[in-house]
């Protein structure tokens, strides 16, 4: 008998991914769909069941040959219900019955997530974390997500809301805003939304230590999250004193972090981790600073590896691992 498939698709505010995988989980193939968040978001469910027939059809399989569809989606996910409870991105309403919408379009057994937590089990699976079972993930990217792992398996919580390392309060008084409602925020300073937010707070107040950093606004009229690091690496003050802020508040985030669960890796991801060794570099510093001695020698902080593939290789993993009957 012929090895099933697995799906795994990892819904985005602006992209889906999906890919076929094995049991193994090695992707067979990966693709890309846009997000259509017309008519109430409900025509996403529908693209990706169209798209995966399509490409089955492409490969000469079925749907029997398909264990099932792993979803890795923005938002708490209540694994009881298989809704996710709340992802205005994606223009659902609340309580949105994912898996339901989409065994109903598909035929086939639906296991759901958040997205961050798919991508936290596809580094424990097939890389960073090589298959550690403690692990803490974090991501860095438009926001801050995280994923915990214990004994192999996604810490979800009550709701589905276990994990929600973006929204640590790093600054108690007088924080920035951030998009969850409340302020001050880890998000609001690690995220590259987080870091332009303090270029510009830094160009705007500190006029005399702008150097290069305004420079380069001047000039272009924009600045990234990577521009800042890239002037970093050149020794702009500026751009080090924001490197330094947010090394220092994700330092001591990560460090209370381990300090409860004692992971033995830490994998962070997302855009922001591309920054390397510029980045990494104050964030030990910090986090060995605050972190119990013993966490300290045995928590490793490493950059995960998968890149975009994480999320759909753990939705994919969410279906390996279901008692699913054939």
């Amino acid at each position: 008998m012929t090895e099933k498939w697995l799906v795994g698709v990892d819904i985005g505010g602006t992209t889906t991914k999906i890919a076929f995988t094995n049991f193994d989980g090695e992707i067979i193939e990966k693709w890309e769909l846009p997000t259509d968040h017309t008519n109430g978001g409900n025509n996403i469910i529908e693209d990706i069941a169209k798209s995966i027939e399509q490409k089955l059809s492409i490969h000469g399989m079925t749907k029997k040959n398909v264990q099932g569809i792993g979803v890795g989606a923005p938002g708490p996910a209540n694994l009881e219900t298989g809704r996710i409870e709340h992802a205005p991105n994606l223009s659902w309403h609340d309580n949105y019955p994912l898996q339901a919408m989409l065994e109903e379009k598909t035929g086939l057994p639906v296991r759901i997530n958040n997205d961050a937590n798919c991508a936290a089990l596809g580094e424990m699976w097939k890389g960073a974390g090589d298959g550690e079972k403690e692990l803490v993930c974090v991501t860095l990217g438009t926001g801050v997500g995280g994923g915990i792992i214990t004994n192999g398996k996604i810490v979800q919580g009550v709701c589905g809301a276990a994990g929600e390392i973006g929204h640590i309060t790093s600054v108690p008084d007088g924080g920035a805003p951030c998009n969850c409602g409340k302020t001050g925020c880890l998000e609001t300073i690690a995220s590259a939304t987080g870091i332009v937010r303090l270029a510009m707070n830094r160009m705007n107040h500190l006029k005399d230590e702008g150097n290069q950093l305004s420079l380069f606004y001047q000039q272009n009229g924009h600045i990234t999250a990577k521009n800042v690091f890239d002037l970093a690496r050149k020794g702009d003050l500026a751009a080090e004193a924001i490197i330094a802020e947010v090394s220092y508040h994700l330092g001591f985030a990560l460090a209370n972090i381990a300090n409860t669960l004692n992971p033995s890796k830490i994998v962070i991801g997302g855009g922001v981790s591309k920054a390397g060794e510029v980045l990494l570099a104050p964030l030990v510093n910090h986090f060995k600073k605050y972190a119990f001695p013993n966490v300290a020698r045995t928590t490793e902080l490493v950059f995960a590896t998968l890149g975009n593939d994480a999320g759909v290789i753990g939705a994919a993993w969410l279906i390996k691992t279901e008692d699913i009957k054939s």
